[in-house]
Protein backbone atom coordinates (compact mmCIF):
# COMPACT_ATOMS: atom_id res chain seq x y z
CA UNK A 1 0.00 0.00 0.00
CA UNK A 2 1.20 3.24 -1.46
CA UNK A 3 2.10 5.89 1.67
CA UNK A 4 1.29 9.15 -0.16
CA UNK A 5 -0.43 12.49 0.08
CA UNK A 6 0.90 13.72 3.52
CA UNK A 7 -1.71 16.58 4.32
CA UNK A 8 0.02 17.89 6.88
CA UNK A 9 1.62 16.93 10.18
CA UNK A 10 -1.35 17.96 11.87
CA UNK A 11 -3.43 15.72 9.83
CA UNK A 12 -1.23 12.60 10.96
CA UNK A 13 -1.58 13.54 14.17
CA UNK A 14 -5.30 13.58 14.64
CA UNK A 15 -5.40 10.37 12.86
CA UNK A 16 -2.91 8.88 15.72
CA UNK A 17 -4.37 10.14 18.57
CA UNK A 18 -7.95 9.19 17.59
CA UNK A 19 -6.53 5.39 17.73
CA UNK A 20 -6.38 5.03 14.27
CA UNK A 21 -3.38 3.15 14.00
CA UNK A 22 -2.96 1.81 10.61
CA UNK A 23 -4.92 5.37 9.40
CA UNK A 24 -1.04 6.44 8.46
CA UNK A 25 -1.18 3.44 6.48
CA UNK A 26 -4.22 4.57 4.41
CA UNK A 27 -3.76 7.44 3.24
CA UNK A 28 -3.32 7.27 0.06
CA UNK A 29 -2.12 8.68 -3.33
CA UNK A 30 -4.72 10.77 -5.46
CA UNK A 31 -7.12 9.96 -2.48
CA UNK A 32 -8.90 12.72 -0.70
CA UNK A 33 -10.85 10.72 1.43
CA UNK A 34 -10.53 7.26 3.45
CA UNK A 35 -13.38 6.46 1.74
CA UNK A 36 -11.63 6.08 -1.78
CA UNK A 37 -9.15 3.81 -0.08
CA UNK A 38 -9.62 1.17 -2.59
CA UNK A 39 -9.05 3.03 -5.34
CA UNK A 40 -5.72 4.29 -3.71
CA UNK A 41 -4.88 0.73 -2.82
CA UNK A 42 -4.96 -0.43 -6.67
CA UNK A 43 -2.85 3.01 -7.67
CA UNK A 44 -0.30 1.41 -5.01
CA UNK A 45 -0.19 -1.91 -5.67
CA UNK A 46 0.36 -0.68 -9.42
CA UNK A 47 3.00 1.57 -9.14
CA UNK A 48 4.93 -1.17 -6.30
CA UNK A 49 4.98 -3.56 -8.85
CA UNK A 50 7.16 -1.12 -11.14
CA UNK A 51 10.94 -1.75 -11.53
CA UNK A 52 12.59 0.40 -9.07
CA UNK A 53 15.48 2.76 -10.97
CA UNK A 54 19.18 1.97 -10.80
CA UNK A 55 20.93 3.49 -7.60
CA UNK A 56 24.91 3.79 -6.43
CA UNK A 57 23.41 0.88 -4.11
CA UNK A 58 22.24 -1.58 -6.92
CA UNK A 59 22.64 -5.09 -5.65
CA UNK A 60 26.67 -6.37 -7.36
CA UNK A 61 27.36 -10.22 -7.67
CA UNK A 62 31.30 -10.61 -8.19
CA UNK A 63 33.11 -14.10 -8.28
CA UNK A 64 36.37 -15.38 -6.27
CA UNK A 65 37.30 -15.69 -9.88
CA UNK A 66 35.71 -19.32 -10.52
CA UNK A 67 33.13 -19.92 -12.86
CA UNK A 68 29.42 -19.89 -11.79
CA UNK A 69 28.39 -23.71 -11.68
CA UNK A 70 25.22 -24.77 -13.22
CA UNK A 71 22.43 -26.11 -10.99
CA UNK A 72 20.53 -29.47 -12.28
CA UNK A 73 16.88 -28.98 -12.30
CA UNK A 74 14.52 -30.77 -9.51
CA UNK A 75 11.67 -33.29 -9.70
CA UNK A 76 8.43 -31.57 -9.23
CA UNK A 77 5.12 -32.70 -8.01
CA UNK A 78 2.34 -31.68 -9.99
CA UNK A 79 1.49 -28.91 -8.06
CA UNK A 80 4.58 -27.48 -7.86
CA UNK A 81 4.80 -27.72 -11.58
CA UNK A 82 2.13 -25.53 -12.13
CA UNK A 83 3.18 -22.33 -10.32
CA UNK A 84 7.01 -21.74 -12.47
CA UNK A 85 4.73 -20.46 -15.61
CA UNK A 86 2.46 -18.26 -13.55
CA UNK A 87 5.43 -16.98 -11.66
CA UNK A 88 7.11 -16.67 -15.24
CA UNK A 89 4.60 -14.36 -16.58
CA UNK A 90 3.30 -12.32 -13.72
CA UNK A 91 7.12 -11.11 -13.07
CA UNK A 92 8.16 -10.79 -17.26
CA UNK A 93 4.95 -8.50 -16.99
CA UNK A 94 6.36 -6.51 -14.14
CA UNK A 95 9.77 -6.38 -15.84
CA UNK A 96 11.09 -7.87 -12.68
CA UNK A 97 12.55 -10.59 -15.04
CA UNK A 98 13.43 -11.53 -18.79
CA UNK A 99 15.14 -13.88 -21.02
CA UNK A 100 18.28 -15.13 -20.54
CA UNK A 101 20.94 -16.95 -22.91
CA UNK A 102 23.45 -17.49 -19.77
CA UNK A 103 25.15 -20.81 -19.69
CA UNK A 104 24.84 -21.03 -15.83
CA UNK A 105 21.88 -21.14 -13.56
CA UNK A 106 20.33 -21.99 -10.70
CA UNK A 107 17.50 -24.39 -10.35
CA UNK A 108 13.91 -23.63 -8.87
CA UNK A 109 12.61 -25.72 -5.47
CA UNK A 110 9.47 -25.43 -3.27
CA UNK A 111 9.15 -24.92 0.50
CA UNK A 112 5.93 -25.63 1.91
CA UNK A 113 4.87 -22.21 4.12
CA UNK A 114 2.77 -23.27 7.76
CA UNK A 115 -0.43 -22.30 5.33
CA UNK A 116 0.08 -24.25 3.00
CA UNK A 117 1.59 -21.76 -0.02
CA UNK A 118 4.10 -22.95 -2.40
CA UNK A 119 6.39 -20.23 -2.60
CA UNK A 120 8.73 -20.72 -5.65
CA UNK A 121 12.61 -19.80 -4.61
CA UNK A 122 15.46 -20.21 -6.30
CA UNK A 123 18.59 -22.88 -5.02
CA UNK A 124 21.42 -20.44 -5.16
CA UNK A 125 23.71 -21.92 -2.99
CA UNK A 126 26.56 -23.12 -5.43
CA UNK A 127 26.39 -19.56 -6.90
CA UNK A 128 26.88 -18.41 -3.58
CA UNK A 129 29.92 -20.18 -2.89
CA UNK A 130 31.67 -18.67 -5.50
CA UNK A 131 30.57 -14.77 -4.75
CA UNK A 132 32.77 -12.57 -2.82
CA UNK A 133 30.84 -11.72 0.19
CA UNK A 134 29.92 -8.16 1.29
CA UNK A 135 30.45 -7.31 4.55
CA UNK A 136 28.20 -4.49 4.93
CA UNK A 137 27.39 -4.14 8.66
CA UNK A 138 24.28 -4.45 10.51
CA UNK A 139 23.26 -2.64 13.81
CA UNK A 140 23.87 -5.13 16.43
CA UNK A 141 20.67 -5.60 19.12
CA UNK A 142 22.54 -4.14 22.04
CA UNK A 143 23.09 -0.90 20.10
CA UNK A 144 19.22 -0.66 19.55
CA UNK A 145 18.42 -1.52 22.73
CA UNK A 146 21.03 1.84 24.30
CA UNK A 147 18.83 3.72 21.51
CA UNK A 148 15.85 3.22 22.79
CA UNK A 149 16.06 4.01 26.40
CA UNK A 150 13.90 5.99 27.24
CA UNK A 151 11.58 6.04 24.79
CA UNK A 152 7.55 5.37 25.57
CA UNK A 153 6.04 5.76 21.80
CA UNK A 154 7.49 3.92 18.88
CA UNK A 155 6.08 3.28 15.08
CA UNK A 156 7.13 0.68 12.74
CA UNK A 157 7.47 0.59 9.24
CA UNK A 158 7.80 -2.66 7.47
CA UNK A 159 8.96 -2.43 3.97
CA UNK A 160 6.74 -4.04 1.17
CA UNK A 161 8.85 -6.22 -1.21
CA UNK A 162 12.03 -4.83 0.33
CA UNK A 163 14.22 -7.16 -1.77
CA UNK A 164 12.47 -6.05 -4.68
CA UNK A 165 13.42 -2.52 -4.27
CA UNK A 166 16.89 -2.64 -5.68
CA UNK A 167 18.00 -3.40 -8.54
CA UNK A 168 20.75 -5.79 -9.94
CA UNK A 169 23.61 -3.56 -11.26
CA UNK A 170 23.87 -3.27 -15.10
CA UNK A 171 26.17 -6.80 -16.21
CA UNK A 172 25.27 -8.86 -13.26
CA UNK A 173 21.90 -10.15 -14.63
CA UNK A 174 23.63 -13.30 -15.83
CA UNK A 175 24.47 -14.19 -12.21
CA UNK A 176 20.75 -14.17 -11.26
CA UNK A 177 19.57 -17.02 -13.89
CA UNK A 178 16.98 -19.72 -12.63
CA UNK A 179 16.69 -22.73 -14.72
CA UNK A 180 12.73 -23.61 -15.68
CA UNK A 181 11.77 -26.39 -18.20
CA UNK A 182 10.03 -23.38 -19.74
CA UNK A 183 13.71 -22.04 -20.39
CA UNK A 184 16.14 -19.42 -18.65
CA UNK A 185 15.04 -16.01 -17.07
CA UNK A 186 17.31 -13.79 -15.06
CA UNK A 187 16.10 -11.18 -12.52
CA UNK A 188 16.49 -7.31 -12.81
CA UNK A 189 15.39 -6.94 -9.29
CA UNK A 190 17.15 -8.51 -6.32
CA UNK A 191 15.79 -11.71 -5.69
CA UNK A 192 15.26 -13.71 -2.16
CA UNK A 193 18.35 -15.93 -1.61
CA UNK A 194 21.64 -14.43 -3.03
CA UNK A 195 24.15 -14.44 -0.33
CA UNK A 196 24.76 -10.45 -0.56
CA UNK A 197 20.89 -9.55 -0.62
CA UNK A 198 20.78 -8.79 2.93
CA UNK A 199 23.92 -6.16 3.29
CA UNK A 200 22.58 -4.84 -0.56
CA UNK A 201 19.27 -3.89 1.24
CA UNK A 202 20.62 -2.35 4.96
CA UNK A 203 23.52 -0.10 2.67
CA UNK A 204 19.73 0.98 0.70
CA UNK A 205 18.22 2.09 3.33
CA UNK A 206 20.90 3.18 5.07
CA UNK A 207 21.46 5.63 2.06
CA UNK A 208 18.31 6.68 2.34
CA UNK A 209 17.94 8.09 5.74
CA UNK A 210 20.88 8.63 6.38
CA UNK A 211 20.47 11.80 8.52
CA UNK A 212 17.70 10.40 10.45
CA UNK A 213 19.50 7.43 11.94
CA UNK A 214 19.97 7.34 15.27
CA UNK A 215 18.33 10.70 15.82
CA UNK A 216 14.83 9.06 15.30
CA UNK A 217 15.19 6.17 13.60
CA UNK A 218 16.29 2.71 13.48
CA UNK A 219 16.34 0.50 10.26
CA UNK A 220 17.25 -3.30 10.19
CA UNK A 221 17.22 -4.76 6.69
CA UNK A 222 13.24 -4.16 6.10
CA UNK A 223 11.92 -3.09 9.35
CA UNK A 224 12.26 0.83 10.15
CA UNK A 225 11.71 1.96 13.74
CA UNK A 226 10.87 5.39 15.34
CA UNK A 227 11.63 6.25 18.58
CA UNK A 228 11.60 9.39 20.35
CA UNK A 229 9.63 9.92 23.25
CA UNK A 230 7.88 13.18 23.03
CA UNK A 231 4.30 12.46 21.06
CA UNK A 232 4.44 15.95 19.16
CA UNK A 233 8.05 15.11 17.95
CA UNK A 234 7.11 11.32 17.42
CA UNK A 235 4.27 12.60 14.74
CA UNK A 236 6.52 15.06 13.23
CA UNK A 237 9.40 12.72 12.93
CA UNK A 238 6.73 9.45 11.56
CA UNK A 239 5.58 12.09 8.67
CA UNK A 240 9.14 12.89 7.60
CA UNK A 241 9.91 9.47 7.53
CA UNK A 242 6.78 8.71 5.62
CA UNK A 243 7.85 11.63 3.04
CA UNK A 244 10.92 10.50 2.81
CA UNK A 245 9.50 6.92 1.85
CA UNK A 246 7.38 8.37 -0.80
CA UNK A 247 10.39 10.36 -2.64
CA UNK A 248 12.20 7.46 -2.86
CA UNK A 249 9.56 5.40 -4.43
CA UNK A 250 9.14 2.88 -1.27
CA UNK A 251 6.31 1.52 -0.58
CA UNK A 252 5.48 -0.28 3.15
CA UNK A 253 3.04 -3.61 3.85
CA UNK A 254 0.27 -1.71 5.80
CA UNK A 255 -0.69 -4.78 7.55
CA UNK A 256 2.19 -5.02 9.15
CA UNK A 257 2.72 -1.45 10.27
CA UNK A 258 2.12 0.05 13.86
CA UNK A 259 1.64 3.14 14.44
CA UNK A 260 2.23 5.34 18.16
CA UNK A 261 2.80 1.82 20.59
CA UNK A 262 4.05 1.11 23.97
CA UNK A 263 6.12 -1.47 21.89
CA UNK A 264 6.91 -2.61 18.94
CA UNK A 265 7.80 -6.26 17.82
CA UNK A 266 10.91 -6.62 15.08
CA UNK A 267 13.33 -9.44 14.55
CA UNK A 268 11.97 -11.66 17.26
CA UNK A 269 12.02 -8.67 20.19
CA UNK A 270 9.61 -7.02 21.30
CA UNK A 271 10.71 -3.06 22.26
CA UNK A 272 9.03 -1.27 24.99
CA UNK A 273 10.31 1.69 27.60
CA UNK A 274 11.08 -0.91 29.83
CA UNK A 275 14.06 -2.49 28.24
CA UNK A 276 13.59 -5.78 25.63
CA UNK A 277 12.06 -9.07 25.71
CA UNK A 278 11.54 -12.31 23.80
CA UNK A 279 8.84 -12.76 21.49
CA UNK A 280 6.44 -15.35 23.45
CA UNK A 281 5.65 -16.96 19.95
CA UNK A 282 9.31 -18.27 19.25
CA UNK A 283 9.72 -19.32 23.04
CA UNK A 284 6.61 -21.40 22.34
CA UNK A 285 8.58 -22.85 19.33
CA UNK A 286 11.22 -24.18 21.83
CA UNK A 287 9.09 -25.21 24.33
CA UNK A 288 7.91 -27.23 21.59
CA UNK A 289 10.97 -28.55 20.29
CA UNK A 290 10.89 -32.51 20.34
CA UNK A 291 14.18 -33.87 21.39
CA UNK A 292 17.34 -34.04 18.92
CA UNK A 293 17.97 -37.51 17.58
CA UNK A 294 20.80 -36.61 15.91
CA UNK A 295 23.64 -34.01 15.47
CA UNK A 296 21.66 -31.83 12.78
CA UNK A 297 18.32 -31.73 15.07
CA UNK A 298 21.34 -30.44 17.84
CA UNK A 299 22.44 -28.01 15.79
CA UNK A 300 18.83 -26.65 14.92
CA UNK A 301 17.62 -26.28 18.22
CA UNK A 302 20.87 -24.88 19.32
CA UNK A 303 21.16 -22.53 16.71
CA UNK A 304 17.60 -20.97 17.58
CA UNK A 305 18.32 -21.29 21.44
CA UNK A 306 21.42 -19.03 20.85
CA UNK A 307 19.22 -16.45 19.21
CA UNK A 308 17.91 -15.67 22.66
CA UNK A 309 20.96 -16.48 24.58
CA UNK A 310 21.72 -12.79 25.62
CA UNK A 311 18.44 -13.49 28.21
CA UNK A 312 19.57 -16.60 30.18
CA UNK A 313 22.25 -16.44 33.21
CA UNK A 314 25.14 -18.77 32.89
CA UNK A 315 23.67 -20.05 29.08
CA UNK A 316 26.91 -21.40 27.85
CA UNK A 317 27.20 -24.03 31.31
CA UNK A 318 23.62 -24.78 30.53
CA UNK A 319 24.81 -25.95 27.13
CA UNK A 320 27.89 -28.38 27.74
CA UNK A 321 26.38 -30.95 27.74
CA UNK A 322 24.22 -30.17 24.57
CA UNK A 323 27.87 -28.91 22.81
CA UNK A 324 29.95 -32.02 24.47
CA UNK A 325 27.85 -34.54 21.72
CA UNK A 326 29.52 -32.52 18.94
CA UNK A 327 33.18 -34.51 19.45
CA UNK A 328 34.89 -35.83 16.35
CA UNK A 329 34.66 -39.43 16.77
CA UNK A 330 31.85 -40.23 19.29
CA UNK A 331 28.56 -41.65 18.71
CA UNK A 332 25.77 -39.12 19.39
CA UNK A 333 23.91 -40.31 22.61
CA UNK A 334 21.32 -37.86 24.20
CA UNK A 335 22.08 -39.50 27.44
CA UNK A 336 20.66 -38.17 30.58
CA UNK A 337 23.08 -35.50 31.49
CA UNK A 338 21.76 -34.06 27.72
CA UNK A 339 18.06 -34.64 28.40
CA UNK A 340 18.62 -32.78 31.93
CA UNK A 341 20.12 -29.69 30.31
CA UNK A 342 17.51 -29.75 27.49
CA UNK A 343 15.25 -29.79 29.44
CA UNK A 344 16.58 -26.88 31.74
CA UNK A 345 17.28 -24.59 29.06
CA UNK A 346 14.04 -24.80 28.07
CA UNK A 347 12.43 -24.16 31.45
CA UNK A 348 15.27 -21.18 31.37
CA UNK A 349 13.12 -19.10 28.40
CA UNK A 350 10.41 -19.81 29.92
CA UNK A 351 11.23 -17.35 33.44
CA UNK A 352 13.34 -15.09 31.18
CA UNK A 353 13.97 -11.47 32.67
CA UNK A 354 13.29 -8.42 30.28
CA UNK A 355 16.30 -7.03 29.62
CA UNK A 356 16.13 -3.32 31.01
CA UNK A 357 17.77 0.11 29.87
CA UNK A 358 20.44 0.89 30.66
CA UNK A 359 19.89 3.72 33.67
CA UNK A 360 23.58 5.79 34.46
CA UNK A 361 22.10 7.14 37.55
CA UNK A 362 21.66 3.87 39.25
CA UNK A 363 24.91 2.01 40.53
CA UNK A 364 25.67 -0.92 38.05
CA UNK A 365 27.43 -4.38 39.11
CA UNK A 366 30.19 -6.19 37.11
CA UNK A 367 29.78 -10.28 37.58
CA UNK A 368 32.50 -12.46 35.90
CA UNK A 369 32.51 -16.56 36.17
CA UNK A 370 35.08 -18.72 34.99
CA UNK A 371 35.69 -22.73 34.51
CA UNK A 372 37.35 -25.16 32.47
CA UNK A 373 34.52 -24.94 29.90
CA UNK A 374 33.07 -21.39 30.05
CA UNK A 375 33.79 -18.04 31.25
CA UNK A 376 31.14 -14.91 30.84
CA UNK A 377 30.03 -11.62 32.82
CA UNK A 378 26.63 -9.54 33.53
CA UNK A 379 26.13 -5.85 33.77
CA UNK A 380 23.17 -5.57 36.44
CA UNK A 381 21.44 -2.62 37.94
CA UNK A 382 18.86 -3.10 40.94
CA UNK A 383 15.93 -0.84 39.85
CA UNK A 384 13.47 -0.82 42.92
CA UNK A 385 10.84 0.39 40.68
Amino acid sequence: MLLSSLRTTNQLARKIRGGLKKACATIMVESTHLKNASRGLKIGRVKAEKLPPHHACDHHIKQEGLPLPVGANYSLSKNESETPQAYISENLEKGFIRPSSSSTGAPILFVRKKDGGLPLCVDYHKGNAVTRKNRYPVPPMDQLLTLFNGSAIFSKIDLRGAYNLLSIKEGDEHSTTLRTKYGSYEYLVMPFGLTNAPASSQNLVNDIFADFLDIFVVVYLDDIIVFPNFEKEHVKNVASLLQRLRDNNLFVKASKCVFHASSVESLGYFFSSEGLKMDSSKVQQLLNWPQPKNIKALQSFLGFANFYCYFIKTHSKKITALTSLFKKDSPFIFNEEAISQFQILEEAFTTAPILSHFNPSLPTIVETDASDYAFGAVLSQVNDS
